[in-house]
This record gives C-alpha cells, structure tokens and sequence, in this order.
C-alpha cells in the first residue's frame, strides 16, 4: 500500500455547525438549571449596577440639559459689588433698569430691591422669626425676565403694585403656611394680602424664598428709596458676551467696579458637565461585583469539567477533536455570562426606570452602556471559559473513561 493510499484512508473529524457548537454548548446549562441561575447571578448584579449607575446619572442630566433649554442660558444678573473703601455702602443707581435696557441685544430687563422689612404669618409673631425669607421690591417685568410662573392667582400688575398686595415665592409660602391666594400676611406694619403664589425658579433661588412687593407700593408704603439691589436682564444668545461686557460700565459708568455680573445658569451648567463625576466610585464596585461573577462561572465551568470526565472521554474516543472540545466549553461559558448579562442590562434599566419615574426625570439609558456591560460580560465569558476549557481538552479519554 502506497503511502497515498495510507493518507486516503485516514479517518477526518467531523465539522461542527453553529447549531451543532450551540446544542453542545448549552447541554450542561440545561441539565443544571439552578447552577446556572446561581452562576449567572453574579454577572447580573454587577452589570445591573453599571448600567443602574449610568442610567441614573445619564437621566438626571438629561433632566437639568432639559431645564437649561427651557430656562436659557442668556440671563445676567447685576448686584453691587465691594467698594474699594472698607465700610462704604455701594447702591446701584435708581435709573439702572432703563440704563441696562438701552444695551443693544438687550430684549428684557427686570430688578428687584431689598426691603428693610420682614414678613410673618400674623402681628402677634415675633418680629425676629423670620423664617429666612427676605421682604423685596420687584419691577412687573421681572416675571418674565426670570421665564417664571405663576403657580396660583396672578402676578402684580400696575395697579396691585401700588397698594398692600404681595406676591410669594413657593418656599416662603411654604414657610409661612400660605396655601392659595387671597389670604393675609403682616408685612411690616399691616397686612398685605396674598395676589399670588410662584413656581420653583432654579435660576432665581432667592426669589423662592422672598415675598415679593411691587415698585411703587414699596416706595408709598416700606420707605423704598429706589435703588435696584438686583437687576435681571435678558438678552439675544448671540449677544450675552458683549452685554457682559458692558454692563457693570453701563450700570455705573464711573465706578464699574462697584458692579458685580453674574450668570446664573453658569451653576446648571457645571452641575450638568459634572453629574457623572461621583458615579465614578459605584462603577468600580460594579466592576468588582463583574470580576467577582466571572470568577464564579471559572468556578462552575471548572466543576462542569470534573463532573463530566466521562462525556468528554466518550466524545474524544468517537472522534471529537481537541478544539472541538475546547469550542464546547467556552460556548458553554459565554452562553453562561450572557444570560446573566441579559439579565443584568434589564435589572438595570429597570432600576433607572424606577428611579427616573419616582423623581419626574426622562428615563435615559446610553446604548453604549447597555452594548459596553454586555460586552464586558462576553469577554469576562470567554476568558472565565479559557482555562476549563483547555483542561478538558487535555483530558485523555483512556484516562477519562477508566476513572469514571
């Protein structure tokens, strides 16, 4: 016999399909269901925890992108600055709001004063228990400069700010114990009835907790002298820079460093850019609770080997190739992780959900967060699945059979 002849006769390993490499891969997984709920577990908690973690923070900052396109980032806000002399009180000209309106770019403008006053739910409260909330003056235009609502009842007019009416933001209602419009507070020296109750404005803090008095009503009736200590204008996107600019010279042209310019939404925007920054801390323990999964299924597909000497024996003595076996363990092993981290992506996105319903915030969920997680999990999968795999490979099927 020639040696072509030998070479003819030798027997070839059969070929594995998909199919074929996805029914070896998932019998072990199937005759020991609660080993592998148990193995998986692990990789979903970890993977749930990631996704959990980026969701939540993806969501809140959606939410606060959300409220600065809303609210716009082309508010500025001018209030007096330190003067160069120690001791000596800076006031903002009585004409600022005027002078501010006349910017080019400008399209609204708005201010209000601080009253040396308080406001209490009745005269028979202390004058010292304040509550925190500041008595100020407000031109009518303010409302809109600040994009604002009213929650309840109506904001001052021409007419009501001249007269005992007063306007509360939502905290300082709450502070008060002011439910709906119409009822009473001690402002000063007299009662001032209620005109309207605002929305939270996350641009104008200390306007939430300030009772609010129109212009004239001020001056008549508080001793006002005019002077803005805030003023709030709103200008075109294109032209806030060059408002900025010039406004603390406009407002006081000879002393413009007595003039303090601020923004406003400059805070929604940091907090924005910087909503991820804590999340760093719980990634890593998701990470560690990730790499803690991928040692259990090491673990179980190491046990899997042992317990099924006598299947590998028998399959290598039928034929079954060393690589044929190596593709069936990490098969096994990445079918093992990606069920945990199918199970870890919808753990996760349902905690966000949860969260982002409760809170009112935009339920987010970054698709490179879910592709990323369950990527990680394959990989962790196959090189959990690498050494088992190897050694059942090796295992001689004399030696396999004989022991079992």
């Amino acid at each position: 016999m020639t040696r072509t002849d030998r070479g003819r006769g030798r027997l070839k390993a059969a070929r594995l399909s998909p199919r074929d490499v996805a029914h070896v891969g998932s019998s072990g997984l199937r005759s020991r269901p609660m080993r592998v709920v148990l193995s998986a577990l692990g990789i979903a908690i970890g993977i749930a925890t990631m996704i959990s973690v980026v969701g939540i923070s993806a969501s809140s900052q959606a939410q606060l992108l959300r409220e600065l396109d809303k609210l716009g980032t082309n508010l500025l806000v001018a209030s007096p600055g330190e003067s160069m002399f120690a001791g000596e009180e800076v006031k903002l000209p009585e004409e600022s709001v005027g002078m501010v309106g006349r910017i080019e770019g400008v399209q609204d403008v708005g201010a209000t004063a601080d009253l040396n006053a308080s406001v209490r739910r009745n005269e028979k409260v202390d004058e010292g228990d304040t509550g925190g909330i500041a008595v100020k003056a407000t031109t009518a235009d303010l409302l809109r400069v600040l994009r604002g609502e009213v929650g309840s009842g109506r904001w001052l007019n021409a007419a009501t700010g001249r007269y005992p009416s007063v306007v509360l933001g939502h905290v300082s209602a709450e502070r008060l114990g002011i439910t709906e419009p119409g009822q009473q507070v001690w402002l000063g020296d007299r009662y001032f009835t209620v005109t309207g109750i605002l929305d939270p404005l996350p641009l104008a803090p200390e306007i939430e907790r300030s009772a609010l008095v129109g212009w004239e009503g001020a001056k008549r009736l508080l001793g006002f002298d005019g002077h803005p200590t805030s003023v709030y204008e709103r200008s075109t996107d294109a032209a806030v820079g060059d408002v900025r600019k010039v406004m603390a010279a406009t407002i006081d042209p000879q002393n413009p460093q007595n003039v303090k310019v601020t923004d406003p939404s400059s805070a929604l925007r940091a907090k924005a850019a910087t909503e991820g920054a804590f999340s760093s801390l719980l990634l890593g323990l998701g990470g560690i609770a990730l790499l803690v999964g991928g040692v259990g299924v090491a673990n179980t597909m190491i046990i899997s080997v042992l317990e099924r000497r006598y299947e590998i024996g028998l399959r290598r003595s039928l034929g079954a190739t060393r690589g044929q076996i190596r593709i069936q363990f990490v098969t096994e092993s990445l079918m093992l992780s990606g069920l945990g981290g199918l199970a870890g992506v919808a753990l996760g996105a349902t905690a966000t959900g949860v969260y982002a319903h409760s809170g009112g915030l935009p339920w987010v969920v970054p698709l490179w967060a879910v592709g990323g997680g369950f990527g990680a999990t394959l990989a962790i999968g196959t090189v959990a699945g690498l050494y088992p795999a190897v050694r059942a490979s090796r295992l001689s099927p004399t030696l396999a059979l004989h022991a079992a």
